[in-house]
């Protein structure tokens, strides 16, 4: 089999290792973890609570970095790269969407929606235009000038997805992004997600949910900080 080259992939990793010190004792996160993502490609994550979800997720959102083994973002090693390096290529090139919403209540959906662009130096005018672009893409068009405690939950979530896009980023990161929501509002999330996903959109999922990991086209199991299952719905 030809290898796949770091280019041709969103995200590839190759041996990662994660540990932590905690005292005298070694804990081992990740387990020699590889995997590719290419573009387009809609990814669960799962695994039980200890698996090395979370430790994955701030890898692969380049928040921390391995201790061994290398992590491709696009062309990109980031296993080599100093912290304002990986900061800036963490704003650029990956959006979040956390349970949480993470917005911030002083400003508007949009302004909300224009923090990436701001970070980025976009132009004011520029940065309007595409803030609007993208809340209406959710759905939000006529709630612009409302701030988050004037919305329901997955009206925010909503603009979470709309800010974690606007920047064009690789791909998606969605870290239990219904969690926090009524069934119905969930299902409204995963409706976007799916129509991004059918826009070419590569989206990487990190649940507990099996029905919330269904709508991926691949599930990827974690158990004990290794990749137990890899498989294609």
């Amino acid at each position: 089999m030809t290898p796949i080259s770091p280019a041709q992939a969103t995200v590839r990793l190759d041996q990662v290792r994660k540990t932590y010190q905690m005292g005298v004792v070694t804990v081992e996160a990740l387990r020699g973890v590889s995997l590719t993502i290419h573009p387009g490609e809609y990814v669960s994550i799962m695994g039980p609570s200890g698996c090395g979800k979370s430790t994955l997720l701030n890898l692969l959102g380049c928040l921390d970095r391995p201790t061994s083994g290398r992590y491709w973002l696009g062309d990109q090693d980031t296993s080599t790269l100093d912290d304002d390096a990986l900061s800036t290529i963490r704003g650029s090139r990956v959006g979040f969407v956390f349970q949480s919403y993470n917005l911030i209540q002083q400003l508007t959906v949009v302004e909300n929606i224009q923090v990436p662009l701001f970070y980025q130096g976009t132009p004011e005018d520029e940065s309007r235009r595409r803030a609007v672009q993208y809340a209406q893409l959710v759905g939000l068009d006529t709630r612009l000038d409302h701030k988050p405690f004037e919305l329901s939950g997955g009206q925010q979530q909503r603009v979470a997805i709309a800010r974690a896009l606007v920047n064009n980023p690789l791909f998606l990161l969605a870290d239990e992004p219904t969690g926090n929501l009524d069934s119905s509002s969930g299902h409204e999330i995963m409706r976007i997600l799916d129509d991004l996903r059918s826009q070419g959109k590569t989206i990487i999922l990190v649940t507990h949910d099996a029905k919330v990991a269904e709508h991926a086209k691949r599930v990827i199991r974690l158990r004990d900080g290794e990749v137990e299952s890899d498989q294609r719905n």
